[in-house]
């Protein structure tokens, strides 16, 4: 029987915490497919995901593989998925059962109807350390609930609201497709797996439940301010895939083309704000040199993006205009619990 979901666990030393990911993931039978995907670990990990496959015959599986980054594990479980759909779950983080008992339902639903829905998306529930309360990223507003919709019957996204890699469920064949490769030895790319293959998608479904339960606060994370900061580079290598992505892709659909522009300009934002936020003349070059290779590169995509709300607030002018830029993105973060 070929699963209904297979499931991406990239891990890497992810020993302390993969468990509560297994233990999230497994008891669904034949259904769900778990990749776990070691990336070189130097500690326990192997072994704890040995156990799992022991205790799970044929439905949590292992590969391992030298040590190739974020994107690289991705690849490889892409690569040995034999569900009918995928998503990608990171090993520090969970699923809520109960949510992908209801994500269960509509997949074999679209398949017993014959019905190619190409995205599911799901909501996201941001955990923070030390906090009672949770942060959730719904999608109403934009997403009709509940029915398979076409791009045109999509409404705009809010200012926060973007299609971030936990939210999705691709049907596998999409990622196929678009021969979906993310680059090796770089964070960030979860921006990329969220945005090269939407133009492929014809059909996308949003269930709004709580499904994905993603864990912030360690400060060891590569989400932390100080370790993107380190990071500056990987950042701005996945932002200009991203634009060159965007500028040589052709879209047909209107809605679509919208809100490829908007996570663009949030991304190009973040990147703005951080080189900012680093402070030095070279990374302020840099900011500049970003915006000048894209006007240079497709001057139409500059306009569209550099004017936007979000690409005017990220680079204000002066060294008051930088404060404001920097405080601006600091209350978007806390907002959604980063901070």
């Amino acid at each position: 029987m070929r699963p209904l979901l297979s499931v991406v666990v990239p891990a890497y030393d992810a020993e302390p915490y993969l468990a509560r990911a297994l233990d999230s993931l497994t008891g669904f039978g034949p259904e769900v497919e778990v990749l776990v995907v070691d990336d070189g670990s130097t500690d326990g990990t192997a072994a704890l995901a040995r156990g799992y496959v022991d205790r799970h015959p044929g439905g949590v599986r292992l590969l391992r593989k030298p040590n190739g980054g974020h994107g690289s594990a991705i690849n490889a479980g892409l690569d040995h998925a034999r569900g009918t759909y995928v998503r990608v779950l990171d090993a520090d983080d969970w699923l809520d059962r109960d949510a992908l008992r209801a994500l269960l339902d509509a997949l074999r639903d679209a398949v017993a109807d014959d019905r190619e829905v190409d995205l599911l998306v799901t909501n996201v529930v941001y955990e923070k350390v030390g906090r009672r309360r949770a942060t959730v990223v719904r999608f109403r507003g934009a997403l009709p609930r509940g029915r398979v919709l076409t791009w045109d019957r999509t409404r705009p996204f809010a200012q926060r609201q973007y299609l971030m890699m936990h939210a999705l469920t691709y049907r596998t064949a999409v990622l196929r497709e678009v021969g979906l490769r993310l680059p090796e030895h770089t964070f960030y790319v979860d921006s990329l797996y969220a945005l090269l293959p939407l133009h492929r998608v014809r059909t996308l479904q949003y269930l709004d439940v709580d499904l994905y339960r993603y864990l912030i606060g360690r400060p060891d994370q590569s989400v932390q301010e100080v370790v993107m900061l380190r990071r500056l580079d990987q950042q701005l290598r996945v932002n200009r895939l991203m634009l060159d992505h965007v500028s040589r892709t052709p879209v047909a659909q209107p809605r679509l083309e919208r809100y490829l522009l908007h996570y663009t300009a949030i991304i190009c934002a973040v990147s703005s704000v951080l080189l900012v936020r680093a402070g030095t003349p070279e990374a302020l070059a840099e900011r500049d040199l970003l915006w000048a290779r894209l006007r240079a590169a497709d001057p139409a995509l500059y306009r569209r993006v550099r004017w936007s709300a979000l690409g005017q607030l990220s680079n204000l002018p002066g060294r008051a205009g930088r404060r404001v830029s920097v405080l601006a993105y600091r209350v978007a973060r806390r907002a959604i619990g980063f901070s």
